[in-house]
């Protein structure tokens, strides 16, 4: 668990799914994250690295580039290296997100 990932608000549960060693230097990590209602990922510009979160349940609302879109079970929120992205549980039931990020 880690408060305040990327300037958030709350606590996100982390379980790694492969961590950057078994990824074999092509990512940081590929993660089942799970936000409780009004917790978030802060806003971050990702550099060297590109992230894709996969939305296993809940809803939120992704920030893409500064763009809020809404999102739900299935939708998938994506981030190229040198772009920035966040995300905020605005439901009322934990959202839980598959996030891989890889290296470009």
């Amino acid at each position: 668990t880690i408060s305040g990932l990327r300037g958030g608000n709350g606590s996100i549960k982390i379980a790694h799914i492969l961590e950057e060693k078994e990824l074999q230097g092509k990512g940081r990590m590929l993660a089942r994250m799970t936000l409780k209602p009004g917790d978030s990922i802060g806003f971050h510009k990702h550099e060297g690295s590109f992230d894709v979160y996969y939305i296993l349940k809940g809803e939120g609302t992704y920030n893409d580039n500064g763009v809020e879109i809404s999102v739900t079970a299935g939708d998938i929120g994506f981030v190229e290296d040198g772009g920035s992205h966040g995300l905020e549980n605005t439901g009322s039931e934990d959202l839980e997100i598959i996030s891989a990020v890889l290296f470009t």
